[in-house]
């Protein structure tokens, strides 16, 4: 289902509208781990084990990650989705990626928020392309995923790629994260929100930690070395009412071979006042 936020009201969005100006296209579970160690000073350190291989998901996991990958490069030659071109890399980069993310979200939340991982409510922010909620949905069939995009035309791909792929787990909702934030139908409604390659810790926190319920996760994916971004952004973590758990490292394709997974417990409610208006923790971050 695809929602659009429109003044505070809730309402279907209708894709016909969208895919009429859309150019024609052109012819054409928990894993098994590996430890990797890393010595981190900045704040509590975790050291999580990941995954590095897509084999781990059952036949049918497999195939949708197959038809979401062809999906993606398909639309990705009439709209900028992804800057990789080719399906052997997108596995790599992306696919790889966001399921190295499950295991510092399981293990987190298991020591943290609850007794059981299964039905978690999950937010991925900024979604873009799907990376990584849609990856998640796949992977953790049990969780509920909404995909929170701003731009029309992602959200239209989104929704052609879930009904595609056969998920009925997730819901796209189109709206910026500063007004979704304010919205008493999702502030403080998720166990989970996670978010990849969308901005700076501070902007992202802002961004974020409204939609978690308290008691609950934010997870970002960084780059292998994210020490200082997160030193930056502790104060910020903590004005929002959240404090830094974990570090994770994760495997990564990347050019270090790693990547991190950081990882905030929810303590106390998101002060009322944040998010602030559009645009303005980009421009005045916390």
């Amino acid at each position: 289902m695809l929602l659009l936020v429109s003044r505070g009201a809730v309402v279907p969005f209708s894709l016909g509208t969208f895919f009429k100006h859309l150019p024609r296209p052109k012819p054409s579970p928990i894993f098994p781990h590996t430890i990797t160690p890393k010595t981190l000073t900045t704040t509590a350190t975790a050291t999580i084990h990941c995954s590095s291989h897509f084999e781990a998901l059952d036949s049918r996991q497999k195939h949708q990650i197959h038809l979401y990958v062809d999906t993606l490069l398909e639309w990705n030659q009439r709209m900028n989705l992804t800057a990789v071109r080719e399906a052997g890399e997108v596995m790599e980069r992306h696919i790889e990626d966001s399921l190295a993310v499950i295991p510092p979200i399981t293990d987190s939340y298991l020591s943290h928020c609850g007794a059981s991982c299964g039905n978690l409510s999950v937010v991925d922010v900024g979604s873009g392309a799907g990376l990584p909620g849609l990856v998640l949905a796949i992977a953790c069939p049990e969780w509920k995923v909404t995909l929170m995009e701003s731009m029309n035309k992602r959200c239209v791909f989104l929704e052609h790629a879930v009904n595609h792929v056969g998920l009925s787990n997730v819901e796209i909702v189109r709206g910026r994260a500063e007004n979704l934030g304010q919205d008493v139908c999702f502030r403080e409604k998720y166990d989970v929100a996670v978010a990849r390659a969308v901005a700076e810790m501070r902007i992202l926190a802002e961004y974020c930690l409204p939609l978690v319920r308290l008691g609950g996760l934010f997870v970002a994916a960084k780059g292998h070395d994210p020490q200082m971004e997160v030193r930056n952004a502790e104060k910020a973590i903590q004005i929002l009412g959240a404090s830094i758990s974990q570090l994770c490292p994760v495997k990564s394709h990347s050019p270090y071979g790693q990547r991190t997974a950081i990882v905030c417990l929810k303590t106390s409610p998101t002060p009322k006042k944040y998010p602030r208006d559009p645009g303005t923790p980009v421009k005045v971050p916390l």
